[in-house]
């Protein structure tokens, strides 16, 4: 605050004030979104990452990385259940018509036998198609996914396993994963771990903390001034 023949307030520290416990605030729903994704099979946590201009533009300085190292593996036993047991992704056409990747490995069968997902996603082979069995199997057991994605089926008639198609598993940035380490009757759930997510909270609440307390003393300390001037 400058005296100059009249009153100028410099509201700079106020509004760091804000801003960190802005920052502070999203980085804290970053660690929640883990949290809530503990048992969700196929979610990666994301860690929130600052960039060096976030003093300046503040939460829009701020991104997130997903962590893809292999979460939790459990057995279900059920044949179109699928975990990845390397790094990389299931690619499927979703209902709007575009590719999305996801490490969620609860697939089902339609009437047409065409391979979905969870929420009718269209799962896609090593070349790009939808895959669909030629036939409707006798039961789910007929069906084999060998450890690189490919799939085949039982054929009652010739009593030999034919083969399908190799199931699209692809990194991050597209690139087919030769060896995915497929586990078939298996789910991958998240690899959050609930220890971890709520021991790096606590630095994220003492600093929005700090930066509230720090917010009122500035604001008190310029009220007072306000009043002092004003009543003078």
């Amino acid at each position: 605050m400058r005296l100059q023949g009249h009153i100028s307030a410099s509201q700079r520290g106020l509004n760091q004030s804000i801003g960190a416990m802005h920052m502070q605030l999203e980085l804290m729903g970053i660690s929640q979104e883990n949290i809530n994704g503990f048992d969700k099979v196929g979610y990666q946590r994301k860690d929130g990452v600052i960039s060096s201009f976030s003093e300046f533009i503040g939460i829009h300085g701020l991104s997130k990385a997903v962590d893809d190292s292999i979460g939790r593996i459990v057995r279900t036993d059920k044949p179109l259940d699928f975990a990845l047991g390397e790094k990389g992704y299931f690619q499927a056409l979703n209902t709007s018509g575009s590719v999305e990747l996801s490490r969620d490995g609860r697939f089902k069968l339609n009437e047409n036998g065409e391979l979905l997902g969870l929420e009718n996603q269209k799962i896609l082979s090593a070349g790009g198609v939808p895959i669909i069995l030629p036939f409707m199997p006798e039961k789910y057991e007929d069906i084999m996914v060998d450890n690189n994605g490919k799939l085949s089926i039982f054929n009652p008639q010739t009593r030999k396993m034919d083969y399908v198609a190799t199931l699209g598993i692809v990194s991050s940035d597209g690139n087919t994963v030769m060896e995915p380490n497929l586990k078939q009757g298996c789910l991958e759930f998240s690899n959050v771990s609930m220890a971890q997510e709520f021991l790096e909270m606590v630095p994220k609440r003492r600093a929005f903390d700090a930066n509230r307390q720090l917010f009122m003393l500035q604001n008190s300390a310029l009220s007072q001034a306000i009043s002092q001037l004003g009543g003078g």
